[in-house]
Parts: structure tokens; sequence; C-alpha cells
């Protein structure tokens, strides 16, 4: 069991779970409602997933700010009740003949905003509630939550929509989102009230967090590596779908199961991060699961028609993998090294690097498979990604075999 004797860390991997199994049913159902029920054009479905992820462009550097000032296990709650009312309208609405487009681009809306919330809060809080040697497996834990509902999401989803209709898969993730809530309340860990500025100055303290990200020897290699695979990583994903329908001629249902498959690794990764940190060094991995990662999408150039769709399974498991470590040790350092008052800043702007260079992703992506072909953007896309690990290369990662507790590092050896 481990970190789960810990019993206020279970009831927050928990309510994580559940969390993230409802989110994985949603991310299926919404997009065929708006398509079976609501006749939605492609440009409408788009349209959604750009109210789901707006809010971090908007307010994702403010939230960090703002929860390095409170406690953070009240956000969680009132975002997880917030994001259960609103999801429950989508059924309700359905229910009496009113539901629209409109009422969904406003429900995701503002379930983003309180996503960013809670996503920023929840990666404030375990250096709250665990000790600094439990948060490597702590993490880990709560990674292997993303793995378990993507695996299981990506299967039960489309199953459940088809028997119990788009609207009420909804209903689930509503009530996924309640049970969450009761589970973070249930935790008795006292959390202290952060210390709070004598004027507080939201401008100020943004840019401390992201001078504290860019100045820092360890922080700025990883913020620009993760900036780097996210925005090569969108560009394929943007195109992959169109790839394998069109030029490699597999049915939709044969994706599902292939990528299924893939993300078997990320669930492997979960349970040996910890072990594989502890005997080879945490700095040392976080190397070798970079460039896995730029290795496996390159790796997805290779898929063709016939036996060589077996590089497409290939390279989603090694990026399965790959991600889910990379993950785990990037969070783990980060909390490791920063100091307590800037964790939600710092975590903030993590976050909106990454993010923030997705939507820029995938309108690259679009727009060299228009221009160059969807065979030629997939090569480009992972040698590029493969090409972000010399952000990592050129740091003082390249000396390290385990990142220190404190802020240990040769402030010379910057890139």
């Amino acid at each position: 069991m481990g970190i789960l004797r810990h019993p206020d860390f279970r009831r927050l991997w928990t309510a994580d779970l559940l969390s993230q199994l409802g989110s994985r049913l949603s991310m299926i159902a919404i997009p065929l409602l708006a398509v079976l029920t609501l006749d939605a054009s492609t440009l409408q479905v788009s349209l959604l997933r750009t109210c789901e992820t707006a809010a971090w462009l908007l307010l994702g550097l403010f939230a960090g700010a703002w929860v390095d000032r409170i406690r953070c296990l009240p956000v969680l709650v009132y975002a997880d009740l917030g994001r259960a009312l609103l999801f429950a309208s989508i059924p309700v609405a359905a229910w009496f003949g009113v539901l629209s487009l409109t009422q969904l681009y406003v429900v995701l809306a503002l379930t983003g905003i309180l996503t960013v919330l809670f996503d920023v809060a929840h990666s404030t809080y375990p250096p709250r509630l665990l000790e600094p040697d439990q948060l490597l497996p702590g993490n880990a834990k709560l990674a292997a939550n993303h793995s378990i509902g993507a695996v299981i999401g990506a299967g039960a989803g489309g199953v459940l929509v088809q028997w119990l209709g788009a609207a009420a898969t909804i209903g689930l993730d509503a009530m996924s989102f309640l049970w969450s809530a009761l589970w973070l309340r249930s935790i008795r860990t006292p959390e202290a009230q952060p210390a709070k500025a004598d004027r507080p100055d939201l401008r100020r303290e943004i840019a401390d967090g992201m001078r504290y990200v860019f100045t820092h020897p360890l922080l700025r290699p990883i913020a620009l590596n993760t900036a780097t695979t996210m925005l090569f990583q969108a560009a394929a994903g943007a195109i992959m779908i169109v790839y394998l329908v069109r030029e490699v001629h597999l049915q939709p249902g044969t994706i599902g199961v292939l990528s299924m498959i893939g993300l078997l690794g990320a669930i492997v990764a979960s349970a040996v991060t910890e072990k594989i940190s502890n005997r080879y060094g945490d700095a040392r991995m976080l190397l070798l699961s970079s460039t896995g990662i730029g290795v496996a999408f390159t790796l997805q150039a290779l898929t063709a028609p016939g036996w060589q769709v077996g590089w497409y399974v290939v390279s989603m498991l090694l990026a399965g993998f790959c991600i889910i470590v990379c993950y785990i040790l990037q969070v783990s350092i980060r909390q490791r090294v920063c100091p307590p008052e800037l964790q939600g800043r710092v975590s903030a702007t993590m976050s909106f690097v990454g993010w923030g260079a997705a939507p820029l992703g995938s309108l690259l992506g679009g727009a060299l498979g228009t221009v160059f072909g969807l065979h030629a953007t997939l090569w480009v896309a992972g040698l590029a990604a493969l090409a972000g690990t010399v952000f990592l290369y050129l740091s003082p990662f390249r000396t390290l075999r385990t990142v220190p507790a404190t802020q240990q590092v040769d402030q010379s050896e910057t890139i």
C-alpha cells in the first residue's frame, strides 16, 4: 500500500480517481451529444474544446498567485461542487427538451474556470499534506489516476453513451465530482493558513512566480522542454486521427482499441516510476523519459497501412510510459525545490507554459499538414519534440543523478 497507508492522502487519492474517471466520460460524451443530439458542425464542436481550455490562458497565472494566499482544500471542495452542479444541468436540460449548444458553451467555460482553480490548488496541496520524502510516491499514485481514467474512460465512455445516452453519461460525471467533494471534505489533517502579504499585489506576485521559474537553473529547462513538447505533441495530435483514417485507412473502432492499448504504458509508468527513480536517480530518469517522448512521437511517423500499424501501438506505449514518468518527476522536482510560499504561482506558471503552447501547436499542425502533407508533418513534429530535450541536456541535469532537496545547484550551469 505504501503511501496509501496515509489516511488523508488515501482520501485525496480516492477523490482524484473518482473525478478523473468522470471527466474522461464527459470528454467523449459531450462531443457526441453535440453531434448526435444537437447536430453541431465541425467548427461548433471544436469550439467546445476552446471554451473548456480558454481559462488557462486567461486565469492560469492569476490562479497561482491566489492559491498561494489561501488554504487549498476548500478550493478543491468548492470547485468540485461547482462542477457537479454545472454538469448536472446538462441532463436536466435534456430531460426537459431545452438543451442547446449555448448551454454547453457556458457550462464548459464555467467548468473550465473551476478546473483551473482546482488543478492549481491540487498540485499545490500535496506539499502541505505530505512530508518531502512522500511527494514522489504520492505524485506517482495521483498520476496513476490519470492513466486509469484515460484507459477506462476511453472504452467505457462510448459504451455508456450507447447504453444510456450522452446526457445521462454526463450526469455520471456530475456525480463523480460530488463524490470527490465528499471524500475531500473528509480530510482531517489541518492545513495552515499561508502568511498574507501586507499589501497584496497580484501583478508583482505573478511576476515573482514567473521570475522564479525562468531564473531557476532546474525549473527553466523543464519549462522550456515542456513548452516544446506540448507544442509539437499538439501539432501531431491535431492531425493524427485524420492521418489514421485517410492514409492508414483504419476504422474509428480500431483506432480506439489501439489507443487504449497504448495508454497501458501510462499505467505501467505509474507503478514503476518511484522504483526506477530511486535506483537510477530522478535527474537521469527525467533526461531519459524526456528523450523517450521525442522518440515516441518520431516513431508515429512510421505508421502506415498493414503491419506498420504496429508502429502506432509501439509509439503510443512508449509515449504513455515516458509522459507519465516525466510528469511525476517534474512535479516532484518542482515541489522539492520551490519554497512553500511560491508553490501555487510556480505550478500555475508551469501549467500556463504547457497549456499555452497546446492550442498554438494544434494550429501549427493543421497549417503544416495543409501545406506539406500529413506524413511530413508527423516527421517534423516528432523530430522537433526530440530536439526539445536539448534544453535539459544543456542544463545542470546532465551532471546530476538526483536533484537535491534544497536549491544546491551551481547557478553558473544554466542554459
